[in-house]
């Protein structure tokens, strides 16, 4: 039961996902990409749907990656990947790829040109400093293992990562304490969502339109919430999908340079001179 005295968060910003290009190529929409205190630990999200396999089959080849980690969620379509510690296979519909950069890593992402239409989030999460140089790890979610709830009428959570009523999302042991969770709601259905005093917070609307404290978010518009203890969402007359995501703000300086996050000028010096000399992946392929 949820208390009485719980303080609805408010609506800071309502604003459009905007078009740009990355990898080799990729049209996508990216719903912020900056060091934002309101938004910390949270980096960048990026929305790479499409219809048209012009907009995105030139993909994301080989790149690196450090003091950060990538969570990429295939809504619908495929994406292939590989990385430098030797895991290869495929992102498919409902699954979840959850990359720890750490100390390194290199990494490919080709979505794949499909039955379905390519519906792809990818968030962007920081480390800690003291996180920053771990050893890489990457999990692989399938969609079977992703738990569903329907917390109240006419909407279904899909829980990846923190907790929706009893359910349990199946990542855990995270650096940065992090809830991720894929809303979905029925037209005119409501949903109250508690998020820990002191979590930032934000949405992301993938379908339809939904109302947040009075605050309307549609398709493609990134929701950013200020404190308090938990949402509050209602849904329009053709419903509406939402990743909802909250984090425990990590408070440090952020030194960032394309695929590189670390905490001064110095070590963003360091890493890509790593790069340049081929020194830049310190731990093997697993065997």
């Amino acid at each position: 039961m949820k208390s009485q005295t719980s303080e609805v968060r408010k609506v800071v910003t309502v604003s459009p996902a905007r078009p740009t290009i990355e990898g080799a190529g990729v049209r996508l929409k990216r719903a912020f990409g900056a060091a934002d205190p309101k938004l910390d630990p949270f980096l960048m999200l990026d929305d790479f749907s499409s219809r048209d396999p012009v907009d995105y089959e030139a993909g994301f080849p080989d790149h690196p990656h450090r003091g950060m980690e990538t969570v990429t969620y295939i809504i619908s379509g495929q994406v292939d990947h590989k990385d430098s510690l030797g895991n290869s296979g495929s992102i498919q519909s409902g699954d979840v790829q959850w990359m720890t950069a750490g100390s390194g890593i290199i990494h490919g992402e080709m979505p794949r040109d499909t039955w379905e239409r390519l519906c792809g989030i990818q968030l962007w999460v920081n480390l800690p400093k003291e996180n920053k140089m771990m050893t890489p790890r990457y999990r692989d979610i399938r969609a079977e293992d992703i738990p569903t709830t329907e917390p109240s009428e006419g909407v279904k959570v899909k829980v990846i990562a923190g907790r929706s009523d009893e359910a349990v999302g199946p990542v855990k042991d995270l650096m940065v304490e992090v809830e991720y969770l894929d809303v979905s709601m029925n037209a005119g259905a409501r949903f109250r969502h508690a998020i820990p005093h002191g979590l930032n917070a934000f949405a992301y609307m993938i379908q339809g339109e939904a109302n947040f404290g009075g605050n309307k978010a549609r398709r493609q518009e990134l929701v950013v919430f200020g404190d308090g203890d938990e949402i509050s969402a209602r849904s329009g007359e053709k419903g509406a999908r939402f990743i909802l995501a909250a984090g425990r703000p990590i408070g440090e300086s952020v030194a960032w340079r394309g695929p590189i996050v670390m905490n001064s000028e110095a070590e963003l010096r360091d890493a890509f001179n790593e790069i340049r000399e081929g020194t830049f992946v310190r731990s093997k392929p697993l065997r």
